[in-house]
């Protein structure tokens, strides 16, 4: 079965560079990524693609084999070259071994309702600290694609990600043991802003001490690791951030994420199956204090 799933990786992968399009293997994936590529005067000169079985069940003549495909996408805007990757999970389906079912497994969005930030009424010592980006995306490079053991693994660890990069960047910590209340983690606990991405947004969006930040207007306004968030239903409630790590040949951002495991990705994630007309972004740079 390894050799089949490499196969079908090997040609898939002459659709992101060749434009190739074939009815009994039409791939949306490559299709979403050409089109937003064309958008930005960019293209993919190089593809890899490579993966591991995760799970293989047998049924009669039919077997269902979940696995884990890492892309790789050296990517050319003008004189800028540039690598792109992720890592997406799937299940494929097959009789007699031929390919009849191929599908993306998303990722699970948490329930944010129920987790509010509370506007800090309390008198903390203003903490004094000075970002460090560098720091920040050296960490969302090491780890984008795994998982530091140093801090709990969550099913959608997209937030969790994000927060171990800004405490990398010297961000600090404050609120325990309220977990409503500001923006920490300790041992087998930690706040909702941590953890969950509304929380974040809106920890960002209102914080006067410790980790702060300014919400801008626009993409290019951003830093090397500044945030961006993003409610790809467009209904209030965000579901998934980023971290920026990089700019393209424009100046526009480039970032990190887990869950949707990627790097120097494009921040619009208009390649993204998540992706819907409705998405709605906030920017955030950090503040130094």
């Amino acid at each position: 079965m390894e050799k089949e799933l490499q196969e079908l990786f090997d040609f898939r992968v002459q659709q992101f560079v060749g434009n190739q399009r074939n009815s009994g293997d039409f791939f949306s994936k490559a299709e979403r990524k050409l089109e937003s590529l064309i958008q930005r005067s960019a293209e993919i000169v190089k593809a890899k693609a490579a993966g591991k079985i995760i799970t293989s069940t047998n049924e009669d003549e039919f077997q269902k084999v979940q696995y884990l495909t890492h892309y790789q996408y050296l990517i050319k805007q003008r004189s800028h070259l540039y690598m792109e990757e992720e890592t997406e999970e799937r299940v494929a389906k097959f009789y007699k071994g031929a390919l009849i079912m191929d599908e993306e497994v998303k990722p699970p969005i948490m329930d944010n309702e129920s987790f509010t930030m509370k506007i800090d009424t309390d008198h903390e010592v203003r903490i004094s600290y000075q970002y460090d980006r560098l720091k920040a995306v050296q960490y969302a490079e090491r780890w984008w694609n795994t998982y530091n053991p140093a801090y709990k693994k969550f099913e959608n660890n997209c937030t969790n990600y994000i927060s171990q990069c800004l405490r990398a960047g010297e961000a600090p910590m404050r609120g325990h043991p309220n977990r409503g209340t500001g923006w920490w983690y300790q041992h087998t606990n930690w706040s909702y802003s941590w953890a969950v991405a509304h929380s974040l947004k809106n920890y960002l969006g209102i914080s006067n001490r410790g980790l702060r930040a300014k919400e801008v207007s626009s993409p290019e306004q951003l830093m090397l690791g500044d945030v961006i968030c993003y409610d790809f239903e467009g209904d209030g409630r965000f579901n998934h951030n980023t971290i920026v790590t990089g700019k393209d040949a424009y100046g526009m951002p480039l970032v990190n994420a887990n869950t949707y495991n990627s790097r120097m990705r494009y921040w619009a994630y208009e390649d993204s199956s998540a992706y819907t007309p409705n998405i709605k972004y906030k920017f955030f740079t950090i503040v130094d204090s």
